[in-house]
């Protein structure tokens, strides 16, 4: 089973709508090249209740939980939570939102480049959930029969939970790669 952490309180960088609403926003983005491509932060802890968006800088991408209900991947979110897949973000500047209101870890990548490791994690409220597990955890279980592994290096693009909840968000070096 994986680690139940206790939540935490509001960190300083958050950020608010007009309304008053939490937003947090993740950057989809890559090398000129477009041969290296990440999320940005690849990791953050928020309360249940924040707004998640995305916004392409570079390249074409998706957001994509994983999710049996994508493509028959593995489940990685809380298992009450709904699942999403924004389609093809193409333009920059191009947007998807989420509210995220059921506490667990959220996995997710970005289908054209998920066997790159363009993969996040957000954790909501406390870590919980199937997040928490081993990335094989499901194999051989009732009703996980055709369900997809999470590619290698996508599970090396992870940051460890422990960290997002010490640091409240991981970014990552642009220039490392």
């Amino acid at each position: 089973m994986g680690t139940i952490l206790p939540a935490l309180a509001l960190p300083p960088w958050w950020r608010t709508t007009s309304a008053g609403a939490k937003v947090e926003e993740i950057a989809m983005q890559s090398d000129q090249a477009g041969t290296r491509v990440w999320f940005d932060p690849v990791g953050i802890l928020v309360a249940p209740g924040t707004t998640i968006r995305w916004v392409v800088k570079e390249n074409v991408h998706t957001t994509t939980a994983y999710h049996p209900k994508n493509d028959r991947h593995s489940l990685r979110i809380p298992a009450n939570a709904a699942p999403w897949d924004s389609g093809y973000l193409v333009n920059p500047g191009s947007h998807f939102e989420l509210t995220l209101s059921v506490p667990g870890v959220y996995d997710y990548f970005c289908a054209p480049h998920e066997a790159a490791g363009m993969v996040g994690r957000i954790i909501v409220g406390t870590a919980s959930g199937p997040g928490t597990e081993p990335f094989d955890y499901w194999v051989g279980k009732p009703g996980t029969l055709g369900w997809r592994a999470v590619p290698q290096l996508a599970r090396d693009g992870f940051p460890r939970i422990a960290r997002i909840v010490a640091e409240g968000r991981v970014r990552v070096d642009a220039k490392a790669g």
